[in-house]
């Protein structure tokens, strides 16, 4: 690692990182949204990788609430990932539970949508504004990516985008769920912004914990960890999942997800296509490139050849 440099994007080797920085995957989902494990299974992994973990699962806390009661064998962030009118993901995360509770129940709880994946009936600018009446810290994951649940998109205007980059805190710059392309502008519009980076593995199971994370110089408690994070005093690194375990993960939040909210199939099929696509022209552009090179070689060793 090289604390020159904010951002990595490298395969964290977890037992060098967690022997000298506090660790944490600040971007995971459990059962109680569209992720595959019990709480108790993430506590297991957090334990057995030595880092931190915030549950941050859509539009519902009853898997951060209950992984609070992990607090004394883990370090853990309370958090949501909100889905706002517009379709686009914001990360909410709290120094204390009872806040993200009171968050819920008074400021998000009364607007969420028919099923649990459901875009709110909150434009993101209330959706900030709510979460700002507490001691929270807010973030835009994976802004860049495929899906309109990324703020980078068509839906927002570039100056409603540069008043939102003014009221939340950071942006993820490393999710491991993203393509690598896509990411790499996230970290671009990090650096440019001049605000906290983040990142998660975005992960829907056991074994995409831990492939980015955040790490900050050793400490002992939640909001010195996320007064770290804050203050810019934290680096992100990580690499994106293997192109076939994406498309995995996506087809089980497919099944997962089916019969309590489908709208998310349509988004989850135009990601894995996009994903496919973009492995495909990386194929043939590569092929291409190869045959020019022979071109070139047979006519630079035979200029009178037809070609």
């Amino acid at each position: 690692m090289n604390l020159n440099h904010r951002v990595e994007f490298e395969k964290p080797d977890l037992f060098e990182l967690t022997e000298q920085y506090t660790v944490v995957d600040m971007h995971f989902h459990s059962r109680y949204s569209d992720g595959v494990n019990l709480i108790k299974s993430i506590v297991s992994r957090a334990k057995k990788l030595g880092i931190g973990i915030a549950l941050t699962d859509h539009n519902d806390i009853r898997g951060a609430i209950r992984l609070d009661n992990y607090k004394d064998e883990i370090l853990t962030i309370p958090g949501i990932e909100v889905t706002s009118k517009e379709g686009a993901h914001v990360l909410i995360y709290f120094y204390d539970i009872e806040d993200l509770t009171d968050f819920y129940e008074t400021e998000l709880k009364a607007f969420l949508g028919s099923n649990l994946m459901a875009s709110t009936s909150l434009e993101m600018e209330e959706i900030i504004e709510r979460a700002r009446l507490f001691d929270s810290l807010v973030f835009f994951p994976h802004p860049y990516c495929a899906v309109y649940a990324g703020v980078c998109n068509p839906t927002f205007t570039k100056g409603r985008l540069s008043g939102l980059f003014d009221m939340v805190d950071g942006v993820e710059v490393i999710n491991a769920g993203n393509l690598k392309k896509w990411n790499l502008q996230c970290a671009v519009l990090g650096f440019n912004l001049g605000k906290a980076m983040i990142g998660g593995s975005d992960g829907h199971a056991l074994h995409h914990m831990g492939k980015a994370v955040v790490y900050t110089r050793p400490v002992k408690t939640r909001a010195q960890f996320l007064d770290a994070v804050r203050d810019n005093r934290s680096w992100v690194m990580g690499k994106e999942i293997a192109l076939l375990r994406k498309v995995a993960s996506n087809s089980y939040k497919i099944r997962r997800s089916f019969k309590n909210y489908p709208h998310l199939i349509e988004k989850n099929v135009r990601f894995s296509y996009t994903l496919l696509n973009f492995k495909t022209r990386q194929v043939k552009d590569s092929m291409q490139k190869k045959i020019s090179q022979r071109l070139r070689k047979r006519k630079s060793e035979d200029p009178s050849a037809i070609i």
